[in-house]
């Protein structure tokens, strides 16, 4: 679009002026050619053409034409991204017009000089020239607002100030569509999309940045395209929807390759060089023919002019040599390139690798929970049934199996959750004793089973409110505790909790957890923390388990930050030590209950089930009218949008989230623009790639995830009827 601007200025020069027709000869003709070439991409004979305006109008003493000529140079040096350069001469540009009245070239000027400090990432330079072409543009009472503004906002988000930026880019997005418009209002939207990215609103960033590539393609900036679909690229990898990233990523190598075709083509470093040396020795002849006319009236003047140029000439010599070590340095640098893109090669597909195995094991553990799922209902239904005496054994050991089964794809899912850095650390204010109590009352019968003395020992220091993640502490302390309980028969189990730091903003806490239980032999306490590892083979048969649970802990103790260390000695205990710092809150925390429900209100409820498994559909069926309530069962998202639009009325829809088709979320997306009042509750095998967050963006009312534990399931449906009555 610099040409336009270019344009512009050289019709203001002319408008009001009755002139015969353009001579061959003459400023305005060899900025036209300028322009052209560059238009054209050959900007060899761009330059050319703007040295040979310069070298007319100062010839003809003519400033403002050899203002408009210096602007149409550094416009060429700014397309060639020679930023040092383009400041130099519209410098020169702004010096010839300072002679006469503002004009909306010094406006411009300004704003040039503003863009380049921004490429070179100088922006407290490129606010300054910002100002000083507004103040320009207001003394003109001309309007240039949606280029400043945009430049104005992009400064506030390169300085944090988010909130600021995004006001100015939302003005410039309101406005109308127009072919002057569009670049800024795609600039705008992208940078909006960036914003929501660094929040994590990842839906909001895809919106944004969608629009802005429709807006693209009506002006279609390659550069400009690139970013977005780069953005977008990233995104998708965010919302874990790596099919469109990849496609992104693709798009953008692919116009990345295209720009870097056209750069080479539009000239070599050696033109450049050529044309940077043509104006140096220019200068020279100009300095010389100079010092010839002073040679004539003073012997002296042709004394220093023949000085003057030996330096040049000496300079030229130094200016030949640093040419050369530039080729040197650059060739060394392509070296240096080609070196890094073969680390960035091989960091990629050990990434790959990395994440093809966490898919696969999300896969596996995904697509066993659809079984496991049928399992665990038939048999809750069987005992629900009064099965015989001889029944009830095998049942009570098929609901054993499918719940250790059920804990150790839950455990394997975890690690790979915390491995793929697919969890976020909460920070919440909590109460750490009544944490700790909680989890004693709550394992008391894991020690009375075993025989077990468990207490617990509370420093009162400890203070009653900190800020942590308790959920992610809860699991450390269950696991640790659980395992404590497990390898010790008639014996004791302490858990102690002492203040061992204490400063304005965070108290360090060591946990210990001790027990008289089996102890850990010396060769196996380096490896205890690895995954699928327990003393040995016999206690994994005698005691059950896993080997993940210890994994687990060392994974979450790490994300927090903390230190986790261990003394055993076998047949005397075992002895956990775990030290976290949390962060210091004076809020104080209500307690909060279990809310009831009744089962009443289960009765003669009509129930959409949305489930593709004809197993799963008996098994939810027979669940639900066990409680009194009618169903209708439906095996994709198309058909269950068509039925909720038909006038028949359903309390309540339960919603597989993986269905042929259309899946789920965007089943319960296209429910939502029509009605928002039916509760909506997702079934779901949740993966690597879900979480209740996710699902609940999409309109859910409840997550209950498969294999769903039969009063949970009750107790989400009659909530949500209850919010509705």
């Amino acid at each position: 679009m610099r040409w336009f601007w270019l344009i512009v200025l050289v019709q203001t020069m002319s408008f009001g002026q009755k002139k015969p027709k353009t001579p061959v000869d003459s400023t305005k003709y060899y900025i036209d050619l300028a322009v052209f070439n560059r238009k054209t991409d050959n900007y060899k004979s761009s330059l050319y053409f703007s040295q040979k305006a310069i070298n007319f109008s100062s010839a003809n003493n003519d400033k403002k034409a050899e203002a408009l000529a210096q602007y149409s140079l550094a416009t060429t040096y700014f397309e060639l991204k020679k930023f040092e350069d383009a400041i130099t001469v519209f410098e020169k540009c702004l010096k010839l017009l300072s002679v006469f009245p503002p004009t909306n070239q010094q406006a411009i000027c300004y704003y040039d000089i503003g863009m380049c400090y921004m490429n070179l990432d100088e922006y407290n330079k490129a606010e300054i020239f910002f100002n000083k072409s507004q103040s320009v543009y207001s003394l003109l009472k001309m309007d240039a607002a949606e280029p400043l503004n945009l430049q104005k906002a992009i400064l506030y988000r390169k300085r944090g100030k988010n909130d600021l930026a995004s006001k100015l880019f939302n003005q410039i997005v309101a406005k109308p569509d127009n072919n002057d418009i569009y670049k800024t209002k795609a600039e705008a939207l992208y940078q909006l999309g960036m914003i929501e990215r660094e929040q994590n609103r990842n839906n909001l960033a895809v919106n944004y940045l969608n629009r802005a590539l429709k807006l693209n393609e009506k002006d279609d900036d390659l550069e400009q395209k690139a970013a977005i679909v780069l953005a977008l690229s990233e995104t998708y990898e965010k919302l874990l929807d790596i099919k469109k990233s990849h496609l992104f990523l693709k798009d953008h190598l692919r116009i990345k390759d295209s720009l870097l075709q056209n750069n080479s083509a539009k000239l070599s470093s050696d033109d450049f060089m050529d044309f940077k040396e043509s104006e140096r020795i220019k200068t020279i002849e100009q300095m010389t023919k100079e010092s010839e006319i002073q040679q004539k009236t003073n012997k002296f003047v042709k004394l220093i002019s023949i000085l003057g140029i030996a330096l040049i000439s000496i300079l030229s010599l130094l200016s030949l040599s640093l040419y050369k070590n530039n080729i040197i340095r650059s060739k060394s640098n392509e070296l240096l390139q080609d070196k890094n893109k073969e680390l960035q090669l091989a960091k990629e597909k050990a990434e790959k690798a990395s994440k093809a195995r966490a898919e696969f094991l999300s896969t596996v553990s995904h697509e066993l929970r659809t079984p496991l799922n049928a399992i665990n209902g038939i048999t809750h239904l069987l005992l629900e049934e009064n099965p015989k005496k001889s029944q009830l054994h095998y049942l009570n050991s098929l609901k054993f199996s499918g719940n250790y089964l059920l804990t150790f794809i839950n455990e394997i899912l975890e690690i790979n959750r915390i491995e793929s850095n697919n969890i976020e650390i909460e920070y919440i204010d909590f109460n750490f004793k009544q944490l700790l109590i909680d989890i004693q009352n709550s394992m008391n019968e894991i020690a009375a089973k075993n025989e077990n003395r468990f207490t617990l020992e509370l420093d009162e220091r400890i203070p009653e409110t900190l800020l942590g993640d308790p959920t992610k502490l809860s699991q450390i302390l269950i696991n640790l505790i659980n395992n404590a309980l497990k390898f010790t028969h008639q014996g004791e189990v302490t858990v102690s909790a002492v203040l061992t730091e204490k400063e304005d903003s965070f108290s360090r806490i060591k946990i210990n957890i001790k027990d008289t239980g089996i102890g850990i032999p010396e060769e196996k306490k380096e490896t205890i923390f690895d995954s699928f590892s327990q003393g040995s083979i016999e206690i994994n048969r005698k005691y059950g388990g896993t080997g993940l649970g210890l994994t687990i802990v060392k994974k979450l103790v790490d994300l927090l930050g903390g230190e986790i260390s261990l003394e055993s000695e076998v047949g005397v205990g075992t002895v956990f030590q775990v030290e976290l710092n949390l962060a210091n809150s004076n809020k104080e925390i209500k307690r909060e209950t279990e809310i009831p429900y009744c089962e009443q209100i289960l009765e003669g409820k009509n129930i959409l089930v949305v489930e593709d498994n004809k197993i799963n559909q008996m098994v939810t069926k027979k669940m639900l009218e066990n409680k009194g309530m009618t169903c209708k069962i439906i095996d994709n998202g198309e058909e269950a949008i068509d039925v909720l639009k038909a006038p028949h009325h359903f309390d309540l829809v339960l919603m597989d989230v993986h269905l042929p088709g259309i899946n789920g979320t965007i089943a319960t997306q296209h429910i939502r623009e029509f009605d928002n009042l039916t509760p909506i509750i997702a079934l779901t095998a949740i993966s690597l790639n879900e979480n209740r967050e996710m699902l609940m963006s999409f309109g859910m009312t409840d997550v209950v995830t498969k294999p769903f534990e039969p009063d949970s399931f009750y107790r989400a449906i009659a909530l949500c009827l209850s919010k509705t009555n």
